[in-house]
């Protein structure tokens, strides 16, 4: 009973001393995220992770097909942010805090694959990744397509990027630029 009294004061006092040294510091979205935190953020998603997804291994196969359906839904639904290549660096990418990670990074290709799978489909709070779950067995088949291709950024070759670009979303101003090269080209005005 006693060990449990000096726990509980040991646990009031941190909690005092974090709420004096944290008051009005201000939270802004403008700064760098520390390696603590990074660690502490780390390891939160992984003791949190379902034990189900801890030793998930990934049902798709790795055929040509599945790879390319994982890269087509990655330029239109993942590079905004983290960029053609999983790097992150991308406007909007480096403008998340936390950053959008290097998808390419030990720390993330280290991942099992039910934790990347888990990641994708229930997202993860306190960042920009939203949860892309729709409770569909087509969504989790591109979910997993998307783990395939997560595996494969590291050896992205140029022409793999290059046509990624040619899938990435497109504004209605840069749909307009294109149709308007494609009337100069073909002789109009």
């Amino acid at each position: 009973m006693r060990a449990m009294r000096i726990i509980l004061i040991v646990v009031v006092v941190l909690g005092v001393t974090l709420a004096v040294l944290t008051r009005g510091m201000g939270l802004s979205a403008n700064r760098a995220v520390g390696p603590a935190e990074e660690r502490l953020a780390r390891w939160a998603r992984a003791w949190t992770l379902p034990a189900e997804y801890r030793t998930m291994a990934n049902p798709v196969e790795a055929t040509p097909e599945a790879l390319r359906a994982g890269m087509e839904h990655w330029a239109d639904h993942c590079a905004l942010c983290h960029g053609n290549d999983g790097s992150g660096d991308v406007a909007v990418g480096r403008n998340l805090s936390p950053p959008a990670p290097d998808m390419r990074a030990s720390a993330t290709q280290e991942l099992g694959d039910g934790a990347l799978f888990y990641a994708i489909e229930q997202g993860i709070p306190f960042t920009g990744m939203p949860a892309w779950s729709n409770g569909t067995r087509a969504g989790e088949q591109s979910s997993w397509e998307l783990v395939l291709f997560i595996r494969h950024l590291p050896r992205l070759t140029p022409a793999e990027l290059g046509e990624m670009e040619t899938l990435n979303p497109k504004s209605a101003a840069d749909l307009e630029r294109e149709r308007q090269i494609q009337e100069f080209l073909g002789g109009g005005s």
